[in-house]
């Protein structure tokens, strides 16, 4: 416990920030929902013919998982895309059918005879509604929006896949690094906003249930109102980013973290400010966001970008495919920047101590062993055309299940405990050294080259030249040694990616390498 209260105190302005923003993404959603779901469940509770649909529609969309839900939203125009927006949109989403339930069941638990009463007395409908029936119901009402906020608090750690920041940012890393503490640092105050939340509109669902004079339930009401508006305002000005020159993005996987972190602080050296949207996700996801503009730059891999986002063929000259992949980026305007200098190929993974017992040096030694052995691959792997199987196929590997797919980061675990006896890593994993892994020759040179390099809008470039200058400082100067040491840092040694980073970029020398424009020589 310890070591969570140590991370939270040295980072403490980025944990007030991640809080803010969790706490921003679940009141403006919940607002939003209310403020649909209310007025739909008022006509649904007089009108359920012709409100069923609305009804029905929502209860399928609180069946669609939260992931796939910001899955299906990434490629829709105006809603979608990466960060806040798809988030909000989600969250909203899942609020409305509980508010539109409990809003229908306070409606429909008044007494007929109070409404008996009120028209007697001359009351119009809406004089009715407002003076009489959302009073009664409003105990109801915000059970409904008790239920929306705390089920919203759970549903935005997940927002953080996307981009959307928030306490999930400290999760999604900690399970990419397999550290609990950054879990918990992220898990610990998501749980208690949940049950502060929860504590909060139950005291006023209560206050609003008891049988008090009318003021003081006004005046626990505009209480409860006055602070929602300071802590939303709060949050807001904690969580403003928007000002920020530049979005650097990352995929999931430690070496992006640290990757996107020394962009991150390489652009911010030139004097230009940095909004960091690490942890988005899986290739395709980081490529839309950069098509869509909601990130200006980011690290790939000229092999995946050849095969998973652009569908050519496999090329095995590193020259050619950083020619080709460099030329289909320009047709979209974005820029592919001088490679970093290391080439990360997928790396075929065995235990060390099979590889020993067994003489194991290449995959097709692995490939007769297969037919006893279990395999596991991280989620893009399996579906890859450069993945599990062309792989499968060129080697002749026949194993007796289909391979257990898995997180990335967990795979090397998963394999060093027994639980796989096969996966596909990264050449530069600081894990394969930590966990006594060997990586299997490629004799068969399926796999293409994987030379790592930032691509970034070309409109970003043009608009910002020191954003090029910082880009192209980096260009060459980091080794696949280089990258192996910074990631054995972060995954082993469980140091900061911050100060990692920093460290490396204190070594780089000022301005960029002679041999800038040079692309990756054919191997």
């Amino acid at each position: 416990m310890w070591s969570v209260v140590r991370f939270w105190s040295t980072h403490r302005h980025e944990l007030v920030t991640l809080l803010a923003q969790h706490l921003l993404l679940v009141a403006a959603s919940t607002l939003v929902a209310v403020a649909i779901g209310v007025p739909i469940g008022i006509f649904a509770a007089r009108r359920p013919r012709l409100a069923a649909p609305l009804i029905a529609m929502a209860n399928v969309v609180q069946t669609i998982p939260s992931l796939a839900m910001f899955g299906f939203l990434l490629p829709v125009p105006l809603a979608g895309g990466v960060g806040a927006r798809a988030a909000l949109v989600v969250l909203i989403l899942y609020g409305l059918l509980p508010i539109v339930r409990t809003t229908i069941a306070g409606l429909r638990g008044i007494d007929r005879a109070i409404r008996e009463a009120g028209v007697a007395m001359g009351m119009t409908m809406r004089e009715l509604l407002r003076q009489v029936e959302l009073p009664l119901a409003m105990p109801s009402i915000v059970a409904g929006v008790r239920v929306a906020a705390v089920a919203g608090v759970g549903s935005a750690t997940i927002a953080a896949a996307i981009g959307a920041g928030g306490l999930g940012e400290y999760i999604y890393r900690g399970l990419s690094m397999v550290d609990t503490t950054v879990i918990l640092a992220g898990a610990i105050p998501a749980a208690l906003l949940a049950l502060v939340v929860d504590g909060s509109l139950l005291w006023l669902e209560r206050q609003l249930s008891a049988r008090r004079r009318a003021p003081v339930r006004r005046a626990a009401f505009a209480g409860a109102a006055a602070l929602a508006g300071i802590l939303l305002a709060s949050s807001a000005v904690a969580a403003w980013r928007s000002g920020a020159d530049v979005v650097v993005g990352s995929k999931n996987f430690t070496e992006q973290f640290v990757l996107g972190e020394l962009l991150a602080q390489a652009i911010e050296r030139e004097g230009l400010s940095v909004d960091r949207r690490l942890n988005l996700g899986g290739t395709l996801i980081c490529d839309r966001a950069l098509l869509m503009g909601d990130v200006d730059v980011y690290v790939e891999y000229t092999g995946t970008a050849l095969t998973a986002i652009f569908h050519r063929p496999i090329e095995k000259d590193s020259s050619r495919v950083y020619d080709e992949v460099r030329e289909l980026y320009a047709r979209t305007g974005r820029t592919l920047l001088p490679p970093l200098g290391f080439n990360n190929t997928f790396a075929i993974l065995v235990r060390g101590t099979d590889a020993r017992s067994l003489g194991l040096r290449t995959i097709g030694d692995a490939a007769r062993e297969s037919p006893r052995w279990r395999a596991g691959f991280g989620y893009e792997f399996v579906g890859r055309p450069d993945g599990y199987p062309g792989l499968a196929e060129a080697y002749g590997l026949r194993f007796p299940a289909p391979p257990r797919v898995m997180d990335l980061t967990l795979s090397y675990r998963a394999l060093a405990s027994g639980q796989v006896d096969l996966i596909a890593g990264d050449t530069t994993a600081g894990l394969i050294k930590g966990l006594d892994l060997l990586q299997l020759e490629d004799d068969r040179h399926y796999f293409p080259p994987y030379d790592a390099a930032a691509v970034a809008r070309a409109e970003a470039l043009l608009r910002y030249p020191q954003l090029r200058r910082a880009l192209e400082r980096l260009s060459g100067r980091i080794s696949a040694a280089d990258m192996r040491a910074m990631n054995y840092a972060a995954d082993v040694e469980h140091r900061d990616i911050g100060g990692i980073a920093a460290g490396f970029l204190a070594r780089v020398p000022s301005g960029a390498p002679e041999n800038v424009s040079a692309v990756p020589r054919r191997r």
